[in-house]
């Protein structure tokens, strides 16, 4: 389960990178209810979604030479440095080099050894998000890709995850957990792209957020402009589930866990 009790390896951050913010801040506000406040005249536009008054996530608008629209999950590191290097001689990539940011904490973007973009985030005064796995808030993240073998390896190698299967429907998914924390700690999990039914997609990292009624959600997406990939489907033991675009392009998912009531 995903939470606020932050260790090395598991996810603390996650941020949108739009082509139009002001929309975005619609679209999300409308659909989970949030509200996104500015980090200030020195941020470059960067702001903070949130719930509540608690932080959910990051937000900033990017030009077409940053790339498309997408939620990029960022994992604590001790060492931003250090997991940068692990992460190159693991055959991935460093996109953006470990920096300050503002005294808050250090900030690198690497790639996979697929060349799946994810954060390193190194606390200081930010430790991370303020709230997880309530409704309105990340609860899970999943990795697609081409070969589930190679990512659990590569992942395990820069910043220790340990894997660990169960069954899942037409055969076994890969659950992530951090190193030494045992299967309850489980946040995450890879998927193969053609599990997924998007065999011909470039391989990514996609957010899960939970919610208190899937189905409603989807409705109020769509209504908001954005678009299904997966209509809400339930899998027992899990939840009801749907993956969703913004209407800017960038990829997530919504599911109401079975552990939540109701």
């Amino acid at each position: 389960m995903l939470t606020t009790r932050f260790v090395n390896g598991a996810p603390n951050w996650i941020d949108v990178t739009t082509s139009d913010i002001d929309g975005a801040r619609s679209f999300y506000g409308g659909l989970f209810g949030w509200e996104f406040r500015s980090a200030g005249p020195d941020a470059g536009g960067y702001g903070f979604f949130q719930s509540g008054g608690r932080t959910v996530a990051g937000g900033m608008q990017a030009g077409p030479e940053q790339g498309p629209p997408t939620w990029t999950v960022y994992f604590q590191s001790a060492d931003a440095e250090a997991t940068a290097k692990a992460a190159e001689q693991a055959h991935g990539s460093v996109l953006v080099r470990p920096m300050d940011v503002m005294g808050q904490g250090h900030l690198a973007v690497l790639a996979d050894q697929a060349g799946v973009p994810f954060g390193i985030w190194q606390p200081a005064a930010i430790r991370g998000i303020e709230v997880a796995s309530e409704p309105g808030s990340l609860c899970w993240v999943e990795l697609y890709t081409r070969d589930v073998a190679a990512g659990a390896a590569f992942y395990h190698k820069v910043l220790g995850l340990e894997t660990s299967s169960t069954p899942f429907p037409g055969g076994m998914y890969t659950c992530l957990n951090p190193a030494g924390a045992g299967e309850d700690a489980m946040f995450g999990g890879i998927m193969s792209l053609a599990d997924g039914g998007a065999a011909q997609d470039h391989p990514y990292w996609l957010p899960y957020f939970e919610v208190e009624d899937a189905d409603a959600v989807v409705d109020k997406a769509q209504q908001l402009g954005g678009v299904v990939r997966m209509p809400a489907t339930s899998m027992a033991g899990v939840g009801r589930m749907a993956q969703l675009t913004d209407p800017y392009g960038a990829r997530f998912a919504v599911i109401h866990s079975a552990s939540q009531k109701g």
